[in-house]
């Protein structure tokens, strides 16, 4: 210091040293900038038994995991007392970056063990979470059942419209309780399939009834029919009860159809006839036809009876006595017709 204040100039070997010490200095600062970032997790880690060590959180920074989910959600599990040889710190971060939500499957599986009903493991629990539904909510769910209106709310239609065999219309309003069938839950189909089904059985069952007041007396056979029919196979729910909510009954159905097929017989019945009727008029027209052709005919062949007779006169083939003697046989023969009603034919 003292050959500083001197003004003497610095060597190149103190130069160095002073690099060498801010060096360290500055690796020494990142250090404990790091060591603070990390302390937090380690000591919550640390204290509650999660056994994930300063260097599993210093790997996670370069694995792009943040230890703010996972040290929670392991954190949690061991709280939880959660029994799960498969849920370890590295699987929660190939959890995590597969896109999963690590929080949600380790609140399942906490519901689940609670339970003491529900078989859920770890793989399956991520199986269902990665797969795009909620995990939580289908645990939730498998506790306490959920009730589906059939129809959905929102629908167009409010309400399954059936037609017994009485031809009687019913209108009916369903509540299905149902809870998650977590083995079927990936693949499964959804609560709308579950809907469509309902409804379906609805419609068959009240259209195999012979009458609506069987129904109206027993709606309950509906729900028997339809949970006969295993309307659960192949989704994501198991049914445990169909409740009717509301029926009504609605129109006539079989006599307005009735009613439309006679009308539709009518008029089929009135398009023979008129046909019949065409057929007549142009067979009248065809007979009409003939016979002012047969008349035509009628008048040319006894225009041609003057011209044989003319023709007759001049061979000589017929005489004057000839001729009055005709006309005298035709005479008798109006005076007879007149007598008798009939017509005179003429000369």
């Amino acid at each position: 210091m003292n050959l500083l204040a001197q003004g003497d100039p610095i060597s190149t070997g103190q130069m160095i040293l002073i690099a060498i010490i801010l060096v360290v200095l500055f690796a020494m600062f990142v250090v404990f900038a790091i060591f603070l970032s990390y302390f937090r997790w380690w000591i919550q880690s640390f204290f509650t038994g999660a056994k994930i060590t300063f260097w599993d959180l210093v790997g996670m920074s370069f694995r792009k995991v943040k230890p703010s989910v996972i040290v929670p959600a392991k954190i949690m599990a061991v709280q939880a007392r959660l029994q799960e040889p498969e849920m370890t710190t590295k699987a929660l971060e190939a959890h995590y970056l597969a896109g999963g939500n690590v929080p949600m499957v380790v609140r399942a599986l906490i519901a689940a063990n609670k339970a003491k009903t529900i078989n859920l493991s770890f793989r399956e629990a991520t199986a269902i979470d990665l797969a795009g539904r909620n995990v939580l909510e289908a645990v939730q769910t498998s506790v306490y059942p959920r009730v589906i209106d059939c129809p959905a709310r929102g629908s167009a239609r409010r309400s399954l419209d059936a037609v017994a065999k009485d031809g009687i219309q019913l209108k009916v309003r369903a509540r299905v309780t149902v809870r998650s069938n977590l083995q079927q839950l990936i693949g499964g189909a959804t609560e709308e399939t579950i809907i469509a089904r309902v409804g379906e059985g609805i419609v068959s069952a009240i259209g195999s009834a012979d009458t609506h007041n069987k129904v109206l007396e027993n709606p309950d056979m509906i729900s028997k029919a339809v949970l006969a029919r295993r309307l659960d196979s192949q989704t994501a729910f198991e049914i445990v009860s169909i409740d009717i909510a509301d029926i009504d009954v609605g129109d006539n159905i079989g006599a307005r159809l009735k009613a439309d097929q006679a009308e539709a017989d009518t008029r089929v019945a009135r398009a023979r006839a008129e046909g019949k009727r065409a057929m007549a008029v142009a067979q009248e027209q065809e007979n009409t036809a003939s016979i002012e052709e047969s008349r035509a005919k009628l008048v040319a062949a006894e225009s041609e009876v003057p011209k044989a007779m003319a023709d007759s006169f001049r061979s000589g083939k017929l005489g004057i006595l000839d001729y009055y003697k005709l006309r005298n046989v035709q005479a008798d023969t109006d005076m007879r017709k007149s007598i008798s009603g009939g017509t005179s034919t003429g000369a």
